[in-house]
């Protein structure tokens, strides 16, 4: 079972986002089906993420449990509790990758910029995740941030990739 990491970046949800969220819950628990996974997906949209907070509201007004509401978002995939960072980093791990090396770039990732999976720097500027394949396979291994791709790489070659995005 994979260890679920919380970051500390403080929560920023605005009042507007707030009173979106709280319109779409009230259609979403009027419709013939009222449906948890439904209000997550409508919510990530939102907020692109899932802060506890809005877990909260989600299980007030669809008058679950935070643990229901917690559960659904934990268990599927598709939901991340995380904001990304200003830089989205992200490893394919998906298997023309990880035979090609993929698993050490992706520690090199996390020991240089000090997170593991899922993190995001508690400055909100860096985070990053592990995926699966991306369709890149044949530039192997593949490591994207914030949608460039970066192929036929290195553990050596991620500190220079690292640097750049300091620097931006």
């Amino acid at each position: 079972m994979s260890k679920i990491k919380l970051t500390t970046v403080t929560f920023k949800g605005t009042a507007e986002q707030e009173k979106q969220l709280r319109a779409m819950l009230n259609e979403e628990k009027s419709g013939a089906h009222p449906s948890v996974m439904a209000a997550l997906q409508k919510a990530q949209a939102i907020y692109s993420y899932l802060p506890i907070e809005v877990q909260t509201i989600i299980a007030e007004e669809m008058g679950v449990s935070l643990e229901e509401v917690f559960g659904v978002a934990t268990f599927y995939s598709q939901f991340t509790l995380n904001p990304k960072g200003e830089y989205a980093f992200a490893v394919c791990l998906g298997t023309a990758c990880y035979v090609k090396g993929s698993g050490e770039v992706f520690d090199k990732l996390c020991s240089t910029l000090g997170l593991g999976d899922g993190e995001t720097s508690a400055d909100g500027k860096y985070s990053v995740s592990a995926t699966r394949c991306v369709g890149c396979c044949g530039l192997a291994p593949v490591m994207t941030v914030n949608g460039d791709v970066y192929g036929k790489l290195t553990a050596k070659d991620v500190p220079d990739i690292v640097a750049k995005y300091k620097q931006a």
